[in-house]
């Protein structure tokens, strides 16, 4: 559980409203990116493993959003991310298997660095 509540205390640094206003990338989009795929990929993963957590990764992924501010551009290639990391698992996986539960575990703790890299980083 430890891990799931530091993925979403990057969100709580991400105000930055430099890169809110512009289009220009922030030093930490490809970060971003890849933390909205592990989300896409959790929020399909933990599903079929029955985690019934229902829509949390999808709201994690709109309060990164929320707080990040990005548009146009940032804000596609953050979307898509998470929607390749869904599709990606949703392609190969119609049941939980063995595979499928160290991926989830992989990618929590995957998830859980990148978002104290970006903090440790990038917080005010």
């Amino acid at each position: 559980m430890k891990r799931l509540l530091t993925i979403g205390s990057v969100l709580l640094c991400l105000s930055l409203p430099a890169h809110a206003q512009s289009e220009t990338p922030a030093p930490f989009d490809n970060d971003l990116q890849r933390l909205g795929e592990i989300m896409g990929a959790l929020h399909y993963l933990r599903a079929i493993c029955g985690a019934n957590e229902g829509q949390k990764w999808r709201n994690e992924m709109q309060a990164l959003l929320d707080a990040e501010a990005p548009s146009g551009e940032r804000r596609r290639k953050i979307v898509a991310s998470f929607n390749r990391g869904y599709r990606g698992f949703q392609q190969s996986y119609r049941s939980c298997t063995p595979a499928a539960d160290l991926a989830i575990r992989r990618y929590l703790d995957e998830g859980a660095k990148i978002a104290r890299d970006i903090t440790a980083r990038y917080a005010n």
